[in-house]
């Protein structure tokens, strides 16, 4: 038992080690992939800064020197041989100068920069030069640099070496792409790439066996798509893809620590998911109801339950009218002896003016010792009127045939209110009117989601997740 556990260990140490050395391989081949990707917009930078690179990779991209900007350069090479042979006023010299002229004018009509998106490059040569000798023109500028006359009196080895430290190098980093028979740049990157996706591709093989066997219900396209995102590391093309399974295998490997950004793509799109369904669902729900407050189903519905058909019992009772009976006990039993002083009051007051309109009532009050009476009749009577009011309901509600009598009289009240409810006008203005609250209702249901209550939500979930966990 204790051999089978640590072997066990074992393989799960030698697995990981491996998932380790994949990932870095994967790592490594990212790089030079992104490498390759930048290689021609950064080739200036290369060239200025470790030149030796550019002349490695160069025969990889199929850069080659451009034969018309070399042959520029090695003309200005040939005129400076032959200056500090001969002289500059010396015909070798005038005929280098002439030449240098003609090719710069066919530098300027041709742009051999444009192969390369470089015509930045030679705008910037020009102007360079414009700048140099004074002159708007491109043209008359070089014709004038390439002039015995400007040289001798500029000084040929000072514009000379400007012209090597300034415009030189911005000529040298032109070139020319080759063409293959598909009609594309040469790129040799492909032989660098094989043999990783020689290696990702066997890896990808054995997983899929692995996992073929463990689950025998799978077939291998099944097993692949497991691994769905290995493929790309086999694709010869859309290889900055390889970002996808290069992160997911250094999570895996535990080379990159992932959680803080999972955790936080998952609290964003619970929120965002969260708000999007409880809005749909809130407002289907609230058209339902008015779609069926227009309909009139409402008021079928709690006039009428045996239309409720076909419709789900859950307790075999009539809701409406059991809300109802609730209704009145409540009323009577907790509601009035509660306001029981402002029914007296009420009652006092019309009993009160209901008196002085009478004069004898108004004859007691002026008889000597008799002034108190009428005040405390009234008093004495709106008592026992509230008391016994309230003593009959109870008893009547209380007592089998009272009782069935106050239940005809809610169904009574039920159907004259029905009645009068199903009125046109009555009808018409209930249903604006609750139309208008669920509309209400909608509007500020969607502002309270929208004010990051649903966040909030997310947060206390989380919070329990967290305390459950430990």
């Amino acid at each position: 038992m204790g051999s089978k556990r640590a072997k066990r260990k074992l393989d799960n140490r030698q697995n990981r080690w491996f998932e380790r050395l994949i990932a870095i391989l994967a790592l490594l081949n990212l790089g030079l992939v992104f490498f390759d990707l930048s290689y021609l917009h950064l080739r200036d930078f290369y060239l200025q800064v470790v030149p030796s690179l550019a002349q490695v990779y160069d025969p990889v991209k199929g850069v080659e020197p451009h034969p018309e900007t070399q042959n520029y350069l090695s003309a200005v090479d040939q005129l400076e041989a032959q200056v500090l042979q001969t002289g500059l006023r010396s015909p070798q010299a005038e005929s280098s100068l002439a030449e240098l002229r003609i090719l710069s004018n066919q530098m300027i009509e041709d742009n051999p920069f444009d192969l390369a998106n470089k015509s930045g490059t030679l705008a910037k040569i020009k102007n360079e030069i414009r700048l140099r000798v004074g002159e708007k023109s491109a043209r008359e500028a070089f014709a004038t640099f390439w002039s015995p006359a400007y040289l001798s009196q500029a000084g040929w080895q000072q514009e000379l070496t400007f012209f090597n430290t300034q415009i030189q190098p911005l000529i040298q980093t032109n070139y020319y792409r080759d063409i293959n028979r598909l009609g594309k740049f040469v790129d040799y990157f492909w032989l660098i790439d094989l043999p990783f996706i020689i290696i990702f591709g066997l890896e990808l093989l054995a997983r899929t066996f692995y996992i073929s066997r463990r689950n025998p219900q799978l077939n291998w396209l099944e097993a692949i798509l497991r691994r769905w995102y290995d493929i790309f590391l086999v694709l010869p093309f859309w290889r900055w893809l390889r970002v996808i399974p290069v992160t997911i295998r250094l999570y895996q490997a535990d080379l990159l620590n992932l959680e803080p950004l999972r955790a936080q793509l998952n609290h964003d799109f619970a929120i965002s998911f969260a708000e999007e369904i409880t809005e749909m669902v809130g407002i289907q729900v609230i058209d339902q109801m008015q779609d069926s407050i227009r309909r009139g189903d409402l008021a079928r519905w709690l006039f009428h339950p045996e239309t409720r058909r076909p419709y789900v019992q859950v307790n075999n009772t009539n809701e409406v009218k059991e809300i109802a009976t609730r209704l009145v006990n409540v009323s009577l039993y907790d509601v009035i002896p509660r306001i029981q002083p402002n029914i007296e009051a009420l009652m006092h007051h019309s009993i009160e003016s209901t008196l002085n309109e009478s004069p004898v009532y108004r004859q007691l009050q002026n008889v000597p010792g008799l002034s108190h009476l009428p005040t405390q009749m009234t008093e004495n009577l709106t008592k026992d009127l509230s008391q016994r009011a309230y003593s009959t309901l109870i008893k009547a509600l209380e007592d089998p045939v009272g009782a069935e009598l106050i239940a005809n009289l809610i169904t009574n009240f039920r159907d004259v209110l029905e009645d009068e409810l199903q009125k046109k006008h009555n009808l018409q203005q209930i249903h604006a009117w609750l139309i208008d609250m669920l509309e209400e209702i909608k509007i500020n249901y969607i502002k309270s989601i929208a004010e990051n209550r649903m966040e909030k939500i997310v947060e206390e979930a989380e919070q329990l997740r967290y305390v459950s966990q430990r």
